[in-house]
């Protein structure tokens, strides 16, 4: 509708200045000269707009000017209280903040959007983290927020899974990301993007150096990108398996990382499905733990590397027999 578009563009030239009509047109998915119809119209109705040609032109209200109008609907207001569980906002140190922000925007609110926004925030929780995934260990994400924000170039030492001890990296940021509950600082080194969990940074430093990021390249894009990686990544392997119950809540702590859903745990069947994601098909290896209360239903060659890794571990105490005898 008009009318929201040229809500839309004022709301954007309060916060933003000066914006390029082209921008303008891109962000509300309209022509350019839609854009510069609809300036004509706001300042017909008497808001102080302006227009400037050129390369270093663009769209921007008269200085000093402010509206006190959210513009926002119903579901708009409900939606801005419809918020994930306190842990990310905690991590970055801007709890109270959320609490304050969410008590300014209530009592900007028109008055009978009020009572559903305050009823949602009371009935709606989106929780990010995973089932049974364990406490999360402490993360210091204050100089990585400090490279974020200043637009600078981090030094880390940092340990990758399975390695005994740190590597230095130089990399330049591109943003801290939460997913599913753990941090991730995005960034290139050397030119390429690189994921690194924030729990995994024994120490970060500021560098003097500017960032040297991608033209053009921004957070989301790159997060695309490397969460494409993951997810596409070759010889994962998707693993189901039967679990007696009464090794059920012990098979899914120590399996947490590795659960691909949760199972559906409401009958009463001695044995419980389960579903896991692997990256690789000798990761299956660990199930051999619950060898007397597991069974691996596919793929077949997840099966063949749990009963070959415990024909290895026959035949290793058939030799310690042998050699005691």
């Amino acid at each position: 509708m008009k009318a929201d578009r040229l809500l839309s563009i004022l709301l954007l030239l309060q916060t933003r200045g000066r914006v390029p009509a082209h921008e303008l047109a891109d962000r509300l998915e309209v022509s350019v000269r839609t854009i510069y119809r609809d300036v004509e119209a706001l300042s017909a109705s008497g808001v102080p707009v302006y227009a400037e040609r050129g390369r270093h032109g663009g769209i921007e209200l008269l200085a000093g000017f402010r509206t006190d109008v959210t513009g926002l609907t119903a579901d708009e207001s409900r939606a801005l209280f419809i918020l994930a569980a306190q842990g990310a906002h905690a991590a970055l140190g801007l709890d109270a903040a959320l609490g304050s922000a969410l008590r300014k925007v209530m009592a900007a609110l028109p008055a009978p959007y009020r009572p559903a926004a305050e009823v949602t925030s009371r009935r709606i929780l989106v929780d990010a983290t995973r089932w049974k995934g364990g406490p999360q260990p402490a993360v210091d994400l204050d100089v990585l927020q400090d490279a974020v924000f200043a637009d600078r170039r981090l030094r880390l030492r940092y340990r990758h899974s399975g390695a005994k001890e740190p590597s230095n990296y130089t990399v330049d940021p591109y943003g801290l990301v939460s997913k599913a509950g753990v941090w991730y600082l995005v960034a290139d080194r050397r030119a390429r993007p690189r994921l690194f969990r924030a729990d995994r940074v024994h120490s970060a430093t500021l560098l003097p150096d500017p960032v040297k990021r991608r033209p053009g390249v921004e957070l989301a894009d790159a997060w695309k990108e490397l969460r494409r990686q993951v997810e596409e990544r070759p010889g994962g392997l998707d693993v189901t398996v039967r679990v007696r119950r009464s090794r059920l809540d012990m098979f899914l702590r120590l399996n947490a990382s590795s659960l691909a859903e949760l199972p559906d745990d409401e009958g009463e069947n001695e044995w419980v499905t389960v579903r896991l994601s692997y990256g690789f098909v000798r990761e299956a290896r660990q199930l051999l733990q619950f060898a007397d209360a597991l069974e691996v239903v596919s793929p077949p060659e997840a099966r063949a590397e749990v009963a070959a890794a415990a024909a290895s571990v026959t035949e290793l105490y058939q030799r310690v027999g042998e050699g005691r005898s």
